[in-house]
């Protein structure tokens, strides 16, 4: 469940919760408030009207037992007792000047009442005296007259007994609305921040192990609510800070690599130059064939390192990508076969021959200029990695618009194909064979490829040498630029 919906779970909870509760407490306050009453005073006088009709029910009743036996009249009176257990009425019945039938209490004011209603006239007579009151009425039957006394204590609406039953209640109502809204509240705020804690705390764990140093680890939260986009952010950013601190450590080893390789490569032909100089100083050419010899390994020392600092010139540039990319379509096919055609006659001549196979019509978005260097500078890894008097590179293109490059070389160790591209890398560690270049042309090609929006890899042949793959962009118009390009 979302944070969301927990949150609107828990306001809605906040009001029906409490609400319920109350309704509940209050339903059952009422039903023992009913319960108190039908329990307790069954016969409530609230006024001398209650009491006259009372006085004339019990009249009418009385009248009709006198038609028995006086001691008939009498046990039958019995039944009107039960009006007279709560202390709240009391009967008393003359009959021909003497007392027949008494029941109920007798309270101080009774002798008080009975006197001022005999000596009033009239059937019916009602007197009150503070809460009490006394109904009196005279009939007569065929046995002579008789004489009904009623005595009833008037009662409030709410006696104190019932207010004190309904303070209690009002207040054990209050109190359990504001427990229950207490308790609904901490049950619901565990409920939402339960939800938000957890993840928090995942997120902080995981800030405090990456700044640790601990780059490989992960958060697992299998929720579903709004941190799990934020946890696998988190996630997303740990492994691209892991790559990037990778590359920059790979960086690091390529710049010292660099160094390394630039101080080897430059002292090399300079140790060269130094030497056949010191030579010509000290005379040690003294004929002018000799001389020209000097001269001649001199020139081309120092071609050499005209050709090193252009291409790592020309590296820093792409590097830096400060070499602008000319993109237009280009047929790769017929691109290729100009390429082979133009390249074949220099390599077959150092040993390697050059063949273009199951050119499939491509056509991709490249620059001319920097597809020809790439070419070119895989043609001369090739050249300088043959192991054999006449070695081959067979070019073949797909329809996918995949590039491969095959010779039949030396290959590279597998633990090195990763390090290929990488600048100044050599399949000979101690650079001692001069012939095996600078280790630039591949990882100026792979840059090139990259600037183009391309893509390179490189894997061993299985039977023997190392092929490399290009993909660059296909471009699915069809009114491609002359291809023919020559370097």
């Amino acid at each position: 469940m979302t944070i969301k919906k927990r949150l609107f779970c828990s306001n809605i909870l906040m009001i029906v919760v409490p609400a319920a509760i109350a309704a509940f407490v209050g339903l059952l306050c009422m039903v023992l408030l009913w319960s108190t009453l039908q329990s307790g005073e069954r016969m409530r006088l609230e006024d001398g009207e209650d009491l006259t009709h009372l006085g004339q029910r019990i009249t009418e009743q009385i009248q009709g037992f006198m038609t028995h036996t006086p001691c008939s009249w009498t046990c039958e009176m019995r039944g009107l007792e039960a009006m007279t257990g709560s202390g709240v009425l009391r009967i008393v019945v003359e009959q021909n000047g003497g007392l027949a039938y008494v029941a109920g209490e007798e309270q101080p004011e009774d002798g008080q009442l009975i006197r001022a209603a005999g000596g009033m006239d009239g059937s019916e007579v009602f007197i009150s005296v503070g809460n009490r009151s006394i109904y009196r009425t005279d009939n007569a039957y065929s046995g002579g007259t008789w004489s009904l006394y009623l005595f009833a204590t008037r009662q409030e609406h709410l006696d104190n007994g019932l207010k004190v039953i309904l303070v209690l209640s009002a207040i054990g109502l209050v109190f359990i609305v504001f427990l229950t809204i207490l308790m609904t509240n901490r049950f619901l705020t565990r409920f939402v921040v339960r939800k938000i804690e957890e993840p928090l705390d995942l997120l902080s764990e995981g800030a405090g192990r990456l700044g640790a140093g601990d780059l490989d680890y992960r958060i697992a939260y299998g929720g579903k609510d709004e941190f799990a986009p934020v946890c696998s952010a988190f996630n997303e950013m740990a492994a691209r800070l892991k790559d990037s601190l990778e590359r920059t450590r790979r960086d690091e080893e390529s710049r010292k690599e660099l160094l390394a390789g630039i101080s080897h490569d430059l002292r090399s032909p300079l140790t060269s130059i130094r030497a056949y100089v010191e030579g010509l100083l000290d005379g040690v050419a003294q004929t002018a064939e000799a001389k020209q010899r000097y001269l001649r390994t001199i020139y081309t020392k120092a071609e050499d390192i005209d050709r090193l600092v252009s291409q790592l010139f020309l590296y820093s540039k792409l590097d830096l990508e400060g070499v602008p990319m000319e993109m237009q379509p280009i047929r790769l096919d017929t691109f290729i076969a100009s390429f082979v055609e133009d390249a074949a006659p220099d390599s077959h001549t150092r040993g390697l021959e050059v063949s273009a196979e199951q050119l499939a019509p491509v056509t991709v978005s490249a620059d001319p200029a920097q597809l020809y260097r790439v070419l070119s500078n895989i043609l001369e890894n090739s050249i300088k990695y043959t192991d054999k008097e006449t070695g081959h590179l067979r070019i073949t293109l797909e329809e996918s618009g995949r590039l491969v490059l095959a010779d039949d070389g030396l290959g590279v160790p597998a633990e090195d194909l990763p390090k290929l591209f990488d600048v100044f890398y050599r399949s000979d560690p101690a650079r001692k064979n001069p012939a095996g270049g600078s280790g630039l042309g591949l990882a100026i090609a792979a840059k090139a490829v990259r600037s183009m929006g391309g893509t390179i890899q490189a894997f061993n042949v299985p039977d023997g040498g190392l092929a490399i793959a290009i993909m660059l962009p296909k471009e699915e118009r069809g009114d491609a630029e002359d291809s023919d390009y020559r370097g």
